[in-house]
């Protein structure tokens, strides 16, 4: 079925965690929006995926620090590519409105890490 959606309507409410929303998922493919406020990586974690990582700031503001690279700043626009094992947490999230993220993840997913 087709319908129309706003990616920034009806946010839910971030302020006591990061909300990751599946949007679309098909083998290999996973599309995910998520919504922050003020929320960033815990102290001394990384992510490092198996899959690529392309993400887009849609709203909002973030910090990502990439490992031995400088720290990113990411304004609503703002798209990167994350390849698989690129070790990156994200620094900083606006604590005074919502951040909104569209990410897509490509490739080497399997049952269990989708």
């Amino acid at each position: 079925m087709t319908h129309k959606t706003n990616l920034l309507n009806d946010l839910p409410s971030a302020a006591t965690g990061e909300i990751f929303e599946t949007l679309l998922q098909r083998p290999g493919v996973k599309l995910e929006r998520i919504v922050s406020h003020g929320q960033s990586t815990p102290d001394g974690e990384w992510y490092d995926q198996e899959q690529d990582e392309w993400v887009m700031l849609l709203t909002g503001a973030a910090r990502l620090t990439i490992e031995g690279k400088a720290d990113l700043d990411l304004t609503a626009g703002d798209a990167l590519l994350l390849p698989a094992h690129c070790r990156h947490r994200v620094a900083w999230t606006d604590p005074t409105r919502a951040t909104v993220w569209l990410a897509l993840h490509l490739g080497g997913m399997t049952k269990e890490t989708a």
